[in-house]
């Protein structure tokens, strides 16, 4: 195929995720603070959009509390920086079964499970530009852990985003979720052209090679805008394959804690050598209001500034 390498590329970055690497690293942010801190100088070393999950302060685990999302998202906009704002909706789909021989009850300790409008409760209050929708269900890493997203919970999510104006970013973790992908835009529950983010070499789904990236690649229609990663020491390389491909790039210390081997990275670091990478390749890294032009997005007032319903 002919070579399609994308001429003005958008820099995502996914502040700390929801993974257990809070004790590996003690740049991973953990209160709102840090993660608005962390995402403001992103946005200074050249994120256009910054991607946030949240954790409690003291202990780091992920957390889906609603205050530490209006936290984060009010520091954000309150800040001098612009910065197009991505909110995780991947929390509350997770289901961890119990033994081989008795799978049921499920674990209570890496359980959670609750319902589409809690899975949004967020969104619905701080009203980012962007949020995730994790389109399909999927084996992760741990043995008896399965990331949740049924075809009936995707169409009520994605319902209610579309609804509240607030753009989806499709998460495929492999082939069968930008098929199902299509078919919620067929349905008319997400709105076309989506956005997507190519989720590469996250066990077990889509393995990084450069054959099952392309297939990926190929399987985005061509009026969808598409931004890919993959995790650790891919991550840059990931970046140059993501341009050449036609796509946009995603960094981070979600997916990479290190900024070269045994030195640990902070957010902006990453960003500032995928700002090279873009760059050296002769593409120029757009900002915000380019995203949002691009993408249709509406910037939103902190929560604090809003109008009462």
């Amino acid at each position: 195929m002919p070579l399609s390498m994308n001429r003005n590329v958008f820099i995502t970055c996914a502040i700390t995720g929801s993974g257990s690497t809070q004790d590996r690293s003690p740049k991973v942010p953990r209160s709102p603070k840090e993660i608005a801190d962390a995402a403001i100088d992103a946005a200074k070393a050249g994120a256009a959009v910054v991607h946030c999950h949240v954790r409690d302060p003291e202990t780091g685990v992920p957390s889906r509390k609603l205050e530490y999302y209006r936290e984060v998202t009010d520091r954000i906009r309150d800040a001098e920086v612009d910065v197009v704002l991505n909110l995780t909706a991947g929390m509350g789909g997770d289901m961890m079964f119990g033994s081989t021989e008795a799978p049921l009850p499920a674990n209570p300790d890496g359980t959670d499970m609750i319902g589409a409008t809690a899975r949004v409760a967020h969104i619905a209050e701080c009203l980012p530009e962007i949020c995730t929708l994790d389109c399909g269900t999927m084996n992760f890493a741990e043995a008896d852990y399965v990331m949740t997203n049924t075809p009936g919970m995707l169409r009520a999510m994605g319902a209610m985003m579309t609804e509240l104006g607030v753009k989806p970013e499709i998460e495929a973790f492999d082939t069968g979720h930008l098929w199902f992908a299509k078919q919620l835009v067929e349905e008319g529950v997400l709105t076309s052209p989506a956005l997507v983010q190519l989720c590469m070499g996250v066990p077990w789904g889509a393995p990084n090679d450069l054959n099952t990236f392309m297939a990926m690649v190929n399987a985005v229609p061509s009026d969808w805008a598409w931004s890919g990663f993959s995790l650790g020491r891919d991550q840059m390389p990931y970046v140059a394959a993501a341009i050449l491909a036609g796509g946009n790039v995603r960094v981070g210390l979600e997916d990479n804690l290190f900024l070269e081997k045994g030195v640990l990275a902070t957010n902006a670091q990453l960003v500032e050598r995928s700002v090279t990478i873009i760059e050296n390749m002769g593409a120029k890294v757009i900002d915000p209001e380019e995203v949002r032009a691009q993408l249709g997005l509406t910037k939103r007032a902190p929560v604090a500034s809003r109008p009462a319903c």
